[in-house]
């Protein structure tokens, strides 16, 4: 992985962390929206218009991928990439949490 990339993208925003994580299944936009509401109780909302922002500026950056298009609507899924950054994330959200409860690593 490009060191870039985990510039711009670790640590992530919550934005970003919830469409990749709801994109671990193929899903268009409205889709992810739901799913990051159901995950955080309705705490996270991401709005049409920063949704479709970052899911453009993670396909150009390679983290997802145009699947397909179903009624108008662009199905994406997650790449290899973006899977290894969502990795890099959980291990890094983990380490915070061991730590918050006095776990040194």
């Amino acid at each position: 992985m490009e060191d870039k990339i985990k510039r711009v993208y670790i640590p992530m925003t919550e934005t970003a962390f919830y469409i990749l994580f709801a994109l671990q299944e193929e899903r268009h936009g409205y889709e992810i929206t739901q799913e990051s509401k159901r995950l955080t109780a309705n705490q996270v909302v991401i709005s049409p218009g920063t949704m479709y922002g970052t899911l453009s500026k993670m396909e150009k950056d390679g983290l997802i991928a145009f699947h397909r298009e179903e009624d108008k609507r662009k199905i994406y899924r997650i790449t290899d990439l973006g899977r290894e950054v969502l990795e890099l994330e959980l291990a890094r959200i983990e380490r915070l949490y061991k730590n918050s409860k006095g776990e040194i690593l």
